[in-house]
């Protein structure tokens, strides 16, 4: 039963994997989310999963600031 589950497991993983990485900011947010969830107690997965979302959401405010600006810059005065 428990190698079932660890192929089903690991299948999962490998099927999530091989979707490419649409998400800005997620790798390098799920690194430094992995490795403080670490430190903080073996919290790796949630810390990594924590991590991705809000580099994503940084990218993605990162990514309007840099519109508005081009934007402001070549509109008409």
């Amino acid at each position: 039963m428990r190698s079932i589950l660890a192929s089903v497991a690991i299948a999962g993983f490998l099927a999530a994997a091989a979707q490419p990485a649409l998400a800005e900011g997620c790798l390098k947010g799920a690194a430094v989310g992995g490795v403080a969830g670490h430190v903080a107690g073996d919290h790796a997965v949630a810390g990594g999963a924590a991590g991705c979302a809000i580099g994503h959401h940084e990218a993605k405010k990162k990514d309007k600031e840099k519109a508005a600006a081009a934007q402001g810059a070549s509109a008409p005065k």
